[in-house]
Formats: structure tokens, C-alpha cells, sequence
């Protein structure tokens, strides 16, 4: 099976660290299939340079400059998504000869990978992660869109069952709709010594320490956790904080923990590769993910495994793969209860070796099994979407561009 992967989520070499959940998933699919992945890199970006080098064995890779207009604009994005992936891989693509296309992320992505399958004469395929559409489908001319892509899809990937239904009141017929939850990567994340991990990392060995991982932005509830923590300080003088992660809400972190007194047990580690979040996990007493809006995110799939407790939200597909035994789930906007939650997580005994035994069921190998189903169904079944009439003709085949 030749399949077509179209995104913005997966690393490229002006953002390395960017999708690794997809990297994970996609690589392991391209043992089994032949898989390219073909990846949105927006143009204020690419302008940027580049940050490192990527090479993901098993799979093809290549990237286009994604043009659009400025933020009042946004609901554009998918045409001109699809204009720049035409204009720059159009020849390549319509020659692949590919059985189906997997557009990862709702909007523009699944959007402009509607009319790109529709032009190739090929079934596709939309994984939905969170946002794309806890977000994105509510802005008002994004909607309707996002709708069309799901309607028209042979099949329609959710990380999490709220996702799922959340699909299906969009639009998605239900029974093209499947929850496939993320896999982790037990040879990478798994239980270890906390006081040698801290070592490692140069931490002190016994004070109590909650951890953040992923982008410092307002909708991950970066602001909510600072405003929290020094409640936690008030029981515990000890405590640290540390944030692991980039973003545009770091100036605001620093300034609002230096107005609270708390600047010097907060930490800001700043980016790191993924396999080194590991020891991040195994060093922290605590998780803590206090977004407003998720699908499943993979860094408490990868904490559970390193046997951490967690606490976050509870919103989207979280409820879902926190068992009781494993964190404490809160309401979102609540640092108050945030805080109570993080002292409650601190003074509780938690199993370890029982959160890393649950997180272990989501496994990589049966995500593979269960994404080939599909894909294989789908491209073998024969569902092609209803051509567009007013996009062109698909042209003679010509030879095969390995990106």
C-alpha cells in the first residue's frame, strides 16, 4: 500500500522537536507500507532557518512553504494550503500513483487533503488530535469546512472517544469514526531511579517536584499552574517547579512568578529532544498538564509509563486514560483547586509500579495494527470522494520524485 501523509505535525529541520507523536506512529507504519510524509513548514518560519537536521528512517520526507494571509484571514488557510502544495509538490504527487491519503490535523490540513485526494482520485483519510477541532470547528467560517472534510473522509482517526463524538456531531458519518489512542515507547520511557535521574539532571535529590512539559502557551494552562504553585509553596517552602518546553507565554511565566515571590523555585529548561523528557518524568514527583482543551496528550502517556502520578485536567480524552490510581483530575481555569490537587498529589501515596503497568497498554505495535486496518480497508474498499467539478482533471502519470 503507497500512502500519502499530509501535515503540519512532524519534525522538519526548522522545527526537529515538532509532532513526535506523529514521528512515532508514521515511522512504524513505513516498516509495513510505503509511507511519505509531506510537511507543512510556514513560511515566518522556514525564513527563520533552520534549527537541526531530521532524518526518520523508513519513510520518505519532504516539506513545502505554507503562504497565508495574516490571523483575520485564518479561514483561508486550507485554500491556500492546497494552492502551495499544488504549486510546490503537485507533479510529484499526481505521479506517486498513491492508494489513499492521511491528512493529520483538521484545519487546513484534512481541509486542503479533501481536494487534494479528490483531484488524485483517491480515498482519504483525517486524524483529529484536539484542538483542531475543539477549537478551530468553533470559529465560524472554519466550520463548515472542517464539516465537508469529515463528511467526505472514508475513515476519521480520534485520539480519544470525546474526540471521537465530537467528530460525529461535526459532521463525520459515526461509522467511518474510530478512537485510536497514541502508543508509547516503553524502551524509552519506563520506571527508573528518581534520586539517580535527578542526579543526571542536577537536581537536588529530595525536594518535592512538580513538572511541566510541552508548549508554554495560555491554552495549555501555563498560567493557571504558575498562579497555583504558590499554594503548593505555602505547604510545602521546598517545592520546585520546572518548566520543560518553549513558547510565547514564557516572559509572561517569569514575570508572574517573580510578582508571586516564587522566581527562584521556578525553573525554565527550555526545549529538549524528546527521549530526553524521560529522565524529566523519572526526576518529578508530579506532572502536571492543566489545559484548557486536549485530545490525549502523549506526555501523560509517557509519564504514566515512567510510573509519575499525574495531575490535569479534566477535559477532552484526559479522564479517559487517568484512572483514579494514577492522578487527580480537576476542572480547567481553577488554580485554586489546581493547587489543592498538587498538595493532595504530593502527600498521597501513589503505586508506581501500577501507573507504569497501566500506561503500558497503549502500545505502538496494536496502534500500527489498528491504523493499517484502516488505511488498508479504505484504500482496498474502493471509497473514492465525489469529485469536485470545479477542480482540474488529473493529469498522465509521470515518473515517480523520490523527495
Amino acid at each position: 500500500m503507497k500512502v500519502l501523509v499530509l501535515t503540519n505535525l512532524f519534525p522538519t529541520p526548522w522545527d526537529p522537536r515538532r509532532g513526535t507523536f506523529n514521528r512515532q506512529q508514521f515511522q512504524r507504519l513505513g516498516e509495513r507500507h510505503d509511507v511519505d510524509v509531506l510537511t507543512a513548514v510556514e513560511f515566518r518560519e522556514r525564513m527563520a532557518g533552520r534549527q537541526g537536521e531530521t532524518r526518520v528512517s523508513g519513510i520518505r520526507e519532504d516539506w513545502f512553504t505554507f503562504y497565508h494571509p495574516p490571523g483575520f484571514g485564518r479561514f483561508l488557510n486550507a485554500l491556500c494550503f492546497f494552492a502551495c502544495v499544488m504549486w510546490q509538490r503537485g507533479r510529484e504527487i499526481r505521479s506517486a500513483h498513491y492508494d489513499v491519503l492521511l491528512a493529520s490535523w483538521a484545519f487546513p490540513d484534512a481541509v486542503a487533503g479533501a481536494w487534494i485526494a479528490r483531484l488524485l482520485g483517491i480515498p482519504y483519510v483525517v486524524k483529529v488530535h484536539g484542538s483542531d477541532l475543539n477549537v478551530q470547528a468553533e470559529a465560524r467560517l472554519r466550520r463548515p469546512q472542517i464539516r465537508q472534510a469529515l463528511r467526505g473522509a472514508a475513515g476519521v482517526v480520534a485520539v480519544s472517544r470525546a474526540l471521537a463524538a465530537r467528530a460525529v456531531s461535526l459532521g463525520a458519518h459515526a461509522d467511518t469514526v474510530e478512537t485510536l489512542y497514541n502508543g508509547v515507547d516503553t524502551r524509552v520511557f519506563h520506571s527508573g531511579d528518581r534520586t539517580a535521574a535527578r542526579l543526571r539532571l542536577g537536581l537536588p535529590p529530595e525536594v518535592p517536584l512538580v513538572l511541566y512539559v510541552g508548549n508554554l502557551k495560555a491554552t495549555k494552562g501555563c498560567h493557571d499552574l504558575i498562579d497555583a504553585f504558590p499554594q503548593l509553596v505555602g505547604r510545602h517552602r521546598d517545592a520546585r517547579l520546572v518548566f520543560v518546553g518553549s513558547g510565547a507565554s514564557r516572559a509572561h511565566l517569569e514575570d508572574r512568578a517573580a510578582s508571586l515571590c516564587c522566581a527562584t523555585a521556578v525553573h525554565f529548561e527550555g526545549a529538549v529532544d524528546h527521549a530526553a523528557t524521560a529522565d524529566w518524568f523519572r526526576a518529578a514527583d508530579v506532572l502536571c498538564l492543566p489545559s484548557h482543551n486536549e485530545g490525549v496528550p502523549n506526555v501523560i502517556l509517557e509519564a504514566m509509563a515512567c510510573g509519575t502520578p499525574i495531575v490535569a485536567t479534566h477535559v477532552g480524552g484526559i479522564p479517559e486514560v487517568v484512572p483514579e490510581h494514577a492522578g487527580i483530575l480537576v476542572p480547567p481555569h481553577q488554580p485554586h483547586e489546581l493547587g489543592t490537587a498538587l498538595i493532595e498529589a504530593l502527600e498521597r501515596h501513589f503505586d508506581a509500579a501500577a501507573i507504569a503497568d497501566h500506561a503500558a497498554t497503549f502500545r505502538w505495535d496494536e496502534n500500527i495494527d489498528r491504523l493499517e486496518r484502516i488505511l488498508t480497508h479504505v484504500a482496498h474498499a474502493g471509497v473514492r470522494p465525489a469529485r469536485d467539478p470545479h477542480l482540474p482533471t488529473r493529469a498522465q502519470p509521470r515518473p515517480t520524485r523520490t523527495p
